[in-house]
């Protein structure tokens, strides 16, 4: 009697870790500026589903509503609350430098995902590399335009460095050619705004050749507009972000010439965290790589930019 109650208590034990399984070891904060942006969206989905695969550890997801203020508040929050690790794409440069340096000086590791700081306070940095996508759509955009044409360039937020980068690296890109930017405005990365700044340029300008927008979202904003104005047919349309279901949907449906990847890093990011929670030294930089989506390469996968 003894050995069957005995039994029956070990196959419950069973039953309930299966239903309830190991708790986790290590609880990872996640701070992401906004949820606006499909991009974002993807790249906490991305997140997700890594560590889903660990039930060693638990990610808490803060969403800052792209507020400066909050997200320093969010990322005070993980430090009180004693997390392991933070992982952190700032909203902009500055004003998250101060709360991630505090964070990583109180030795909380830290990963700074897809968009920089200041300085060096941080455990590493996960990205792709935006001036040379932004170099990289300049030298395609030249040569669809045979070395010359009028562009409208749609800037994600000037304040943050892939802003900077895929600009910067965009004019180096058209260096030499004849093609001449004769609009530029700061979309700050979202659809909306992008589609009202390209109503101003198209009742300035009667020729665009060409829209280049640091995302997507404002491609397709600027598409939008043109449409509805009856000029979408006289111009091409060219976004960065790569995501199957934005950017190369738009290229198989013919709305973008082309779309140029810009990885999420989130899985990168749950592999890195493993690998400082786990005590093994974790590299400074981690460079992601990026491919191009256009309508010759986009049923093969896209071709890898280089390295």
């Amino acid at each position: 009697m003894k050995v069957h109650m005995l039994s029956m208590m070990v196959f419950a034990l069973c039953c309930i870790s299966s239903v309830f399984p190991q708790s986790p070891n290590y609880t990872i904060g996640m701070s992401q500026c906004n949820l606006g942006e499909p991009w974002r969206v993807q790249m906490n989905a991305d997140i997700k589903n890594a560590a889903q695969a660990h039930p060693e550890i638990r990610v808490m997801f803060k969403d800052a509503q792209n507020d400066n203020l909050r997200q320093s508040a969010h990322i005070d929050e993980f430090v009180r609350a004693g997390v392991n690790l933070i992982i952190v794409s700032p909203k902009e440069a500055a004003p998250l430098t101060k709360p991630i340096s505090d964070a990583y000086k109180k030795g909380i590791p830290v990963i700074v995902l897809d968009r920089r700081i200041l300085g060096n306070d941080y455990t590493c940095f996960i990205g792709a590399d935006n001036k040379k996508i932004g170099k990289a759509a300049g030298k395609w955009i030249a040569a669809l335009l045979g070395g010359k044409g009028t562009i409208v360039e749609l800037k994600g937020l000037m304040t943050s460095t892939p802003g900077q980068d895929r600009s910067s690296g965009f004019r180096e890109g058209i260096k030499g050619s004849r093609c001449k930017i004769i609009f530029e405005a700061d979309m700050k990365w979202l659809e909306p705004n992008a589609r009202k700044e390209m109503e101003s340029a198209l009742s300035r300008f009667p020729q665009i050749d060409l829209v280049y927008a640091h995302n997507d979202p404002g491609a397709h904003g600027a598409y939008l507009a043109a449409k509805a104005a009856g000029r979408e047919g006289t111009m091409k349309f060219v976004g960065i972000d790569g995501l199957p279901q934005e950017g190369r949907m738009y290229v198989k449906q013919g709305i973008l010439a082309a779309s140029f990847e810009y990885p999420t890093g989130g899985r990168e990011a749950i592999e890195t965290a493993l690998q400082i929670l786990g005590g093994k030294k974790a590299a400074r930089e981690i460079t992601l790589p990026s491919r191009v989506f256009t309508k010759d390469n986009i049923d093969k996968g896209g071709e890898a930019l280089p390295q």
